[in-house]
């Protein structure tokens, strides 16, 4: 005895819509990827001829002019920065930082902060603008 069934399901699906959302997922990343880079604290950074941006770095240690730290856009006190640091890096593999220094800044505040990697074995990075 054969059965018959009243409601063949017939799955269907509208590619539009598909492409429509994977278009606004890529205009979505695209924005948010481009404005990840871009930090809250303005400084101005030291110019050189020679631009290396293919360096990675996890997190980021900004020092204005004034000689006020920040880690990651978050305002830090000197003699907290190295635990801070410390603390960020210390289940990363390959630890890593960058010093964002404002152009004006004491030499002593940025060495400050280089020491800490010495110390603790991290390589870090300087950051620097393209001259014009």
């Amino acid at each position: 005895m054969k059965l018959k069934r009243r409601n063949k399901a017939n799955p269907e699906f509208s590619l539009a819509a598909m492409v429509d959302v994977i278009l606004l997922l890529l205009i979505f990343f695209m924005v948010t990827s481009a404005a990840a880079n871009q930090s809250a604290i303005d400084v101005k950074l030291p110019k050189v001829e020679i631009e290396n941006p293919n360096i990675p770095s996890q997190v980021t240690v900004t020092i204005k002019a004034d000689g006020s730290y920040f880690v990651d856009d978050v305002s830090v006190k000197k003699e907290t920065l190295e635990s801070v640091i410390v603390t960020k890096l210390q289940n990363s593999k390959t630890p890593s930082f960058t010093i964002r220094a404002d152009e004006n800044s004491y030499h002593k505040d940025v060495v400050f902060a280089m020491e800490i990697a010495e110390k603790h074995q991290f390589n870090i990075a300087i950051a620097t603008t393209k001259v014009d």
